[in-house]
């Protein structure tokens, strides 16, 4: 956590929260992971080991691309489906997310 190190890139990120049933725009530098920006904004969204193992911050990225090699709680296939961890995921551009229930992801990765 804490602020960027640097100057890098800001990409405009907008989340699609369901849970909330709201629509979030906020600012990310690459080297910053979208939840932990979005939350030193004062936004709040669904998260719960914030390490990348479970899949309660899941979003389908509908457009643009994220970075996310710690995301351990989702499968290389789904992340290549457009499944993405808030909590560890790093925007590589401008982004629109769209929150996903757990039972989605976890049904997707194991069955029934």
């Amino acid at each position: 956590e804490g602020p960027s190190a640097s100057a890098p890139p800001r990409h405009k990120i907008k989340i699609f929260d369901h849970y909330a049933d709201q629509e979030i725009d906020v600012e990310v530098p690459e080297d910053r992971y979208v939840l932990w920006e979005a939350e030193d904004a004062g936004l709040e969204l669904p998260y719960a080991c914030r390490m990348g193992c479970c899949t309660a911050c899941a979003v389908r990225v509908k457009e643009g691309e994220m970075y996310q090699p710690e995301a351990l709680g989702i499968s290389t296939e789904l992340r290549e489906q457009g499944y993405a961890l808030m909590c560890v995921g790093y925007p590589l551009s401008d982004c629109v997310l769209e929150t996903v229930p757990e039972d989605e992801v976890y049904q997707l990765q194991f069955g029934e």
